[in-house]
């Protein structure tokens, strides 16, 4: 028990972090909510770096401590620390400012859950945790958009948890275990094996906003405050994928879970990009922006098991999209939510213009930009599993991308009538984080890529 807990020590002080936010509230102190909050999640990613290289399991093989769960640490960590800088934007002064931080933490935990599940109740247990704080924290500002949107996320989650709840009992009655690790015992069991994968891709595909499950996502993003925005579209997001990769690395291989997979990586793909290049409301943009970066993850997710490159791919792009997805967000915290707010800020704020296009540069996968690093190991992941034509697909996809930023990145650069506002302090803050991160994992990429990641 005791070596087990040592293992937890990171997510025992994520815990710790969200009570501790949620006292200082109750003491109607925010701004030491929110401090309490930064410090202790990085405070928990100090006490991650002594488990990495770590292969091991606690509680009877129920929760994993590998390499995929403490990088999802070492990168979720520091991006829900970012996600409350933006927050303070959005909610200072407010009523209940510093549950917000609180909520944001706990949701974390969930997410953290899900990367290391080695057992079906913890699939539940961070899709639970995660989605009770993300509907509140989505409907937050009290307005007929946050309404109906956190309604509309409340009910899509609730249909597709009971679709994945219902899934397992699948597994376990073919198993008679719920822990994952005996999944490839039901190789004489292929359509309870099928029938349970299914039913965890809907649930999982629904928090990772994967089409067809990905119906929520843009009104919740729209409708949300925009940092909560930015922290869906990062944490709950890599926290489900990871989760994904945990469940694919125990499933027995002539399933055919991989067309599955591939399939949904099209779709997501395409449609995510699609549907972008007809959106005029720059957090819709990035909504399905984030949907089609998903498809990219399962490029890496596909290769489990049968690819060297596929745990390094996920890790690697996981960090590179962390920091290029959250910079995103924080310019257009600083700007505003449409593209006609874009107008003229390369112009008028040059180094706040120059930033974004970094930001969107790499997201489509132009070297040397961290977005790039991560697609380039994710096509060479696809490849390696003879699964070329889904390589292509994305590549395709890619340029598809490049028009879909270019409608913000050109505007930014026209003539404006009314030159943007001045950014505040945090979203600067978080940009010059989150731009420094894009350059360093893009020109150290080698060296990054020479250190054991798994």
């Amino acid at each position: 028990m005791a070596r087990d807990l040592a293992l937890l020590i990171p997510e025992i002080a994520v815990l710790l972090t969200a009570v501790g936010a949620l006292i200082a509230e109750m003491l109607r102190r925010p701004r030491a909510a929110m401090a309490v909050a930064v410090i202790g999640l990085l405070v928990a990613t100090g006490l991650t770096l002594r488990l990495v290289g770590t292969d091991t399991t606690v509680f009877g093989g129920s929760f994993r401590i590998d390499g995929l769960s403490v990088w999802a640490k070492l990168v979720l960590l520091p991006a829900t620390a970012l996600s409350i800088l933006l927050a303070r934007v959005d909610v200072a002064g407010s009523a209940r400012e510093g549950t917000v931080y609180s909520l944001l933490c706990f949701a974390t935990l969930g997410a953290l859950a899900l990367a290391g599940a080695g057992d079906t109740m913890f699939l539940v247990l961070g899709t639970l945790l995660t989605g009770l704080a993300t509907f509140a924290l989505v409907a937050y500002p009290d307005t007929d958009p946050a309404t109906e949107a956190a309604m509309k996320f409340f009910v899509f989650a609730s249909v597709t948890t009971a679709i994945m709840i219902f899934g397992l009992t699948y597994w376990f009655g073919a198993s008679g275990s719920t822990l994952l690790a005996d999944l490839p015992g039901m190789d004489t069991m292929p359509m309870a094996v099928i029938l349970g994968f299914v039913a965890v891709v809907v649930g999982l595909g629904y928090k990772a906003s994967l089409v067809p499950f990905h119906f929520w996502a843009p009104d919740a993003y729209e409708g949300a405050p925009l940092s909560i925005a930015a922290y869906l579209s990062v944490v709950p997001k890599v926290g489900a994928l990871f989760a994904l990769t945990q469940v694919v690395r125990a499933m027995p291989p002539e399933s055919g879970w991989t067309v599955v997979i591939a399939g949904l990586a099209v779709l997501s793909m395409t449609y995510g990009y699609l549907a972008a290049l007809v959106q005029d409301n720059v957090i819709r943009l990035l909504a399905y922006s984030s949907i089609a970066q998903s498809g990219y993850f399962l490029l890496g997710i596909v290769a489990v098991g049968s690819s060297e490159l596929a745990l390094p791919s996920l890790i690697l792009f996981a960090a590179a999209y962390a920091a290029m997805n959250l910079g995103a967000f924080a310019v257009a915290a600083a700007t505003g939510r449409t593209l006609s707010d874009f107008g003229g800020l390369g112009r008028a704020r040059p180094l706040m213009g120059i930033a974004m296009v970094i930001f969107l540069l790499s997201l489509v996968g132009i070297p040397p930009l961290a977005g790039f690093v991560g697609k380039f190991l994710l096509f060479a992941a696809a490849i390696d599993v003879q699964l070329t034509w889904l390589a292509v697909v994305a590549i395709i996809n890619s340029v598809l991308a490049l028009a879909v930023y270019l409608r913000i990145i050109v505007p930014m650069y026209r003539p404006a009538e009314t030159a943007p506002s001045a950014p505040g302090t945090w979203p600067v803050i978080v940009v010059v984080i989150t731009l420094s991160a894009t350059l360093i994992i893009g020109l150290f990429a080698q060296s990054l890529l020479g250190q054991p990641m798994v």
